[in-house]
């Protein structure tokens, strides 16, 4: 979708070795550490895991870089904020806005309108424009998550900010994003997803309004789920996985970057680009997938399955089988199950449940969510499909059909109890509850065939 607009590598956890072109040879050979890198480089290291992690799960980079990383001023924290239920406002002192605290835990289910664009009377650009819905646990621990949306308007100008807390997977909405990273440059259309990892730097760039959602975890890495009994093939294909080609900007101009550290913003200052690494090698690297590339599977006799099936990313716990998130789609595809309530079905669950709809309308709630909104299933609430969905499931004739054509929706699911912030109050829809208050009693001592 927007693969041809940079040079990419595929694959899923490679060990990639790539270099500018413009600088050939400049890969150091048979070692990283050379007393001298090829034109003058420095050699630096970017580390996602413990250096004595086992080799299969250890990740790392080495970067050849026109100026080491630390050559930077102090840190400063960032206390100015733009405030998205009143944009009006304009920046504000975040240590003074009650709206960014949290909600006391609450079982209700909960949905979101579509959060809004910024006023075009206000710049803002993608850093500024992030702001967490719901959230659990700490990164202090290394263990929980957060669920954001971002909505901006301008480009990030002579700006790259990075996530020391975890990683961020990025779902665009609307509107596409021109992403520089220390790796090289991609770009991440609305239906691709865009994975940036802990300590690496990246800015972006959009024409217009963009939006989207944000799923930051504190703790493993994302990995392809396990395929089990499926075997060899399906669902999220490494192949399909597209890693940047190195690049290099040489510049000498004041850069601000802004690191994400224990949840609150820092920034400082350099004097060049932080996009001068010439060439890199290594498996820890930012990547973007398009989504229309997942072979969906499902069943093709009786009964629903469970979404674990749709599972794109997941980032496991120490609880074997249990994720701290799991990313999962509901793509177009084909329903042929018989004898078989083919929506989904009535559930309780020990995981929350937040979804987002990147376009079209989904399956089991075709009013009331809408691009852009969002909807949390709190751990063991009931949700399921509303009453019209549930009468029109109950009496269709079941031929094969097709479900989703023009819609995306997602999920990012967890073990962990998420709390959700009190600006978000604005934008729910109070009566999201009242989709099944109609729903009718069935029940006769005569059986129903």
């Amino acid at each position: 979708m927007g693969e041809s607009k940079y040079l990419y590598q595929r694959g899923f956890g490679n060990e990639f070795a790539t270099e500018d072109p413009r600088c050939p040879g400049a890969l150091p050979a048979g070692q990283n550490t050379p007393q001298k890198c090829p034109y003058g480089l420095y050699a630096e290291q970017l580390s996602g895991t413990a250096f004595t992690a086992p080799r299969k799960e250890n990740q790392r980079s080495w970067l050849y870089r026109i100026l080491p990383s630390v050559v930077h001023s102090s840190y400063t924290p960032i206390l100015e904020t733009y405030s998205i239920s009143d944009w009006s406002k304009g920046l504000q002192n975040r240590s003074a806005i009650d709206e960014f605290a949290e909600e006391t835990p609450d079982p209700n289910q909960m949905r979101w309108s579509p959060f809004p664009f910024p006023p075009s009377s206000l710049n803002v650009d993608f850093q500024q424009g992030i702001f967490t819905v719901s959230k659990a646990g700490d990164p202090s621990t290394r263990c929980g998550l957060a669920i954001h949306v971002y909505s901006c308007n301008s480009s990030m100008q002579n700006k790259a900010l990075y996530n020391a807390d975890g990683d961020y997977l990025i779902v665009p909405q609307h509107g596409a994003l021109d992403v520089k990273t220390e790796f090289g440059r991609l770009t991440v259309v609305p239906g691709e997803i865009f994975i940036v990892q802990q300590g690496i730097k990246f800015s972006v760039s959009v024409d217009g309004n963009s939006r989207g959602y944000i799923l930051e975890t504190w703790g493993d890495h994302f990995q392809l789920p396990d395929l089990g009994p499926i075997g060899a093939n399906g669902l999220a294909n490494p192949r399909d996985f597209l890693t940047p080609v190195a690049w290099y900007e040489d510049i000498a101009s004041s850069y601000t970057i802004v690191g994400k550290f224990q949840e609150n913003w820092w920034s400082l200052v350099q004097d060049h680009s932080p996009f001068d690494v010439v060439a890199w090698h290594g498996n820890y690297a930012p990547y973007k997938y398009d989504l229309s590339c997942f072979m969906a599977i499902n069943t093709v006799s009786y009964d629903h399955c469970d979404p674990s099936i749709f599972t794109v990313l997941t980032c496991p716990s120490n609880k074997k089988g249990t994720a701290i998130a799991d990313f999962v789609i509901f793509p177009p595809r084909w329903s042929v199950a018989e004898k078989t309530f083919r929506p989904p079905y009535y559930h309780r669950n020990c995981m929350s449940e937040f979804m987002g709809l990147i376009r079209g309308t989904y399956e089991a709630k075709e009013e009331g969510f809408a691009p852009g909104g969002a909807s949390l299933h709190p751990a063991m609430s009931a949700h399921g499909p509303d009453r019209a969905c549930f009468e029109q499931a109950s009496s269709a004739e079941l031929v094969p059909a097709r479900v989703g054509d023009d819609a995306l929706a997602f999920m990012f699911e967890t073990s962990l109890v998420m709390k959700t912030m009190k600006w978000t109050r604005k934008f729910q829809q109070p009566d999201y509850i009242k989709c099944w208050s109609g729903i009718s009693k069935h029940f006769s001592q005569l059986k129903i065939n």
